[in-house]
């Protein structure tokens, strides 16, 4: 039997809280539900939906919705949080950007989210990957927005300017949490390190969205939350998602409370405030969740702004 988090297997018991009403999934059995499952198996596909567990997978995969996870299923990481598998990875997949490409048109999907593994075995991190995966997406979906949530490249250099390279719609990059936690929850990361990442992203590519995602409920306070949303907006980043981290298994990094719905709407409107072109803030919110409708959103909000500034 495999183990999927060797790391964790000398950490304490972290006795899991019992999930309040509001943290509800939707659970939808339909026809488009088991033709994605179909597609993503039969094509030996890997998703963070299913290897991060997300509570939204049955309503995602009903609307045709998946995020694909490149690189294999196997990390190079260890975070306190995360439920992907980790390990030594196998070799890259030379025929992965055709079978990415080929899902894509056979989900016709106007938009799509590309995320990966941790990959710090390779030279680049696996920038020239993500390359190839967006180019063959673009060539055969060419009326397809696509959005990459890329590791840190922590120690690559410059590797990240390959994926810009691409000409992604949408560069994210998740934050995670406040900068405290971060050697308990994220220890191979650095903060300042992903902050950086998200601003030179954005000075090298203007037209691109930027994005990053925080979770709530590891042990951070509301001041902190509120630094990291300053932090974000002096990098430049577009669009925030804040969600409630839900505790993988006993083994994983502790809740420490699971915030109420009017906190999340609290904290939205905090952000709102600090200029974010969208943010969107709810318990179940993850990096992905409705990224097709929010990316229909920020669109139209950039271009009402700049009309806004021709007029004025």
């Amino acid at each position: 039997m495999t183990i999927r988090h060797p790391e964790k297997v000398k950490k304490p018991i972290n006795p899991i809280k019992k999930k309040p009403y509001w943290i509800k999934s939707k659970l939808l059995n339909s026809k488009e539900f088991f033709f994605t499952k179909t597609l993503v198996n039969k094509n030996k596909l890997v998703t963070v939906c299913e290897e991060a567990n997300c509570p939204n997978i049955t309503e995602c995969w009903s609307k045709r919705h998946a995020t694909f996870m490149i690189m294999g299923d196997t990390c190079t990481r260890a975070c306190a949080f995360c439920d992907v598998k980790t390990g030594k990875p196998e070799k890259l997949d030379p025929f992965e950007p055709f079978k990415i490409s080929n899902a894509v048109k056979k989900l016709n999907l106007k938009h799509v989210v590309i995320t990966s593994v941790d990959r710090d075995d390779l030279e680049d991190g696996g920038s020239n990957h993500f390359y190839e995966v967006i180019i063959m997406t673009k060539k055969t979906n060419p009326n397809t927005s696509i959005e990459v949530l890329t590791p840190d490249f922590l120690r690559k250099g410059e590797a990240y300017k390959k994926v810009l390279e691409a000409n992604p719609d949408v560069f994210n990059h998740n934050i995670e949490t406040v900068p405290s936690l971060y050697r308990k929850v994220r220890p191979g990361a650095k903060y300042f390190e992903s902050l950086e990442l998200l601003k030179n992203s954005k000075k090298i590519n203007k037209k691109v969205f930027t994005k990053s995602g925080l979770m709530v409920g590891l042990g951070e306070n509301k001041d902190e939350i509120i630094q990291v949303m300053d932090d974000l907006r002096s990098a430049e980043v577009d669009f925030l998602t804040i969600g409630q981290y839900l505790q993988p298994s006993v083994k994983h990094h502790p809740l420490d409370k699971y915030y109420r719905p009017d906190e999340f709407e609290d904290l939205g409107e905090i952000a709102k405030s600090k200029g974010f072109l969208l943010v969107s803030s709810s318990p179940l919110t993850r990096s992905s969740y409705h990224a097709d409708e929010d990316f229909a959103q920020i669109q139209k909000k950039r271009i009402d702004q700049a009309n806004a500034q021709s007029i004025s």
